[in-house]
């Protein structure tokens, strides 16, 4: 089969099992079977195909038919200019997590930050971070073993290792440290919407990164009682939330002692994440 051929037949596959994107789709999965970049195989088209490859093309169409994403299938995503390595154990990174990065890179630019990454996940947000914050350093802790192990990965393939640790324990058990600055995209969905979630979500997301209990505040409100503890007087909290938890977890912060720095909203305009100081 020629490429133009195969890229048609993994799209009409993917637009019957209704995946929107699955001309997009087609053509990543082609790349990622060859190897090759996505613009190198648009502009050779009529190149065959060999048997080998079909077959592992047709593997790759077939897993993201189930609504598997596409990320999982790479095994990487992009976040920041850089690709950091993902499986099922890790969230997948959402361009909302690189509003908060921005954020604080622009907030803190050259200082030297003890940075906490609360439910790391693959590093990505710590990771960011501290490419470009030189002279700070920084833990990641998470509760899935297999998570800091993808981590860990991360940190090596950008030669970050001299920065940063990553712990394989909860946030609750850190009590001989300080820090200037904590990040934590918790759990925020409430229990009875999980159900309610794209089956690309649901079905392949760690729901332990995704559960947030009965409100969906549980993780939340524990991260921020935790922070109290191990931030420094004048130190950042960061936290991502929910559509709609803004009123609920600003209470929450007021009501322990922080001030309201600034919020970072989405691209559609809802506050998604919240930047507070302790007092």
């Amino acid at each position: 089969m020629k490429a133009i051929e195969i890229i048609k037949f993994g799209s009409n596959f993917l637009k019957a099992k209704k995946i929107s994107s699955h001309i997009l789709d087609s053509e990543i999965l082609l790349s990622k079977t060859l190897k090759q970049s996505r613009e190198k195989i648009l502009t050779n088209l009529d190149r065959r195909i060999n048997k080998k490859n079909v077959l592992l093309f047709k593997g790759y169409i077939q897993r993201r038919s189930l609504n598997e994403p596409i990320a999982y299938i790479l095994k990487e995503k992009e976040f920041w200019s850089k690709r950091f390595e993902v499986s099922r154990n890790t969230l997948i990174p959402r361009p909302e997590t690189e509003l908060l990065v921005e954020n604080l890179l622009k907030t803190f630019k050259e200082k030297e930050l003890f940075i906490l990454d609360i439910g790391t996940g693959s590093g990505c947000i710590i990771l960011s971070l501290l490419s470009h914050l030189k002279k700070s350093k920084g833990i990641g802790v998470d509760i899935s073993k297999k998570a800091i192990s993808i981590a860990k990965k991360n940190a090596k393939n950008y030669k970050l290792f001299n920065q940063v640790k990553f712990l394989n324990r909860s946030f609750e058990t850190i009590f001989d440290k300080k820090f200037d600055l904590i990040v934590s995209n918790p759990p925020y969905i409430e229990k009875k919407d999980i159900k309610n979630l794209s089956d690309d979500i649901k079905k392949y997301e760690p729901i332990m990164a995704l559960d947030g209990g009965y409100d969906g505040l549980d993780l939340i409100k524990k991260v921020i009682y935790k922070s109290k503890e191990i931030l420094k007087i004048k130190g950042t909290l960061a936290l991502e939330i929910g559509n709609e938890q803004f009123i609920k977890v600003s209470k929450i912060l007021i009501d322990n002692n922080f001030r309201i720095r600034n919020v970072i909203k989405d691209y559609k305009t809802n506050i998604r994440c919240i930047l507070a100081i302790y007092k």
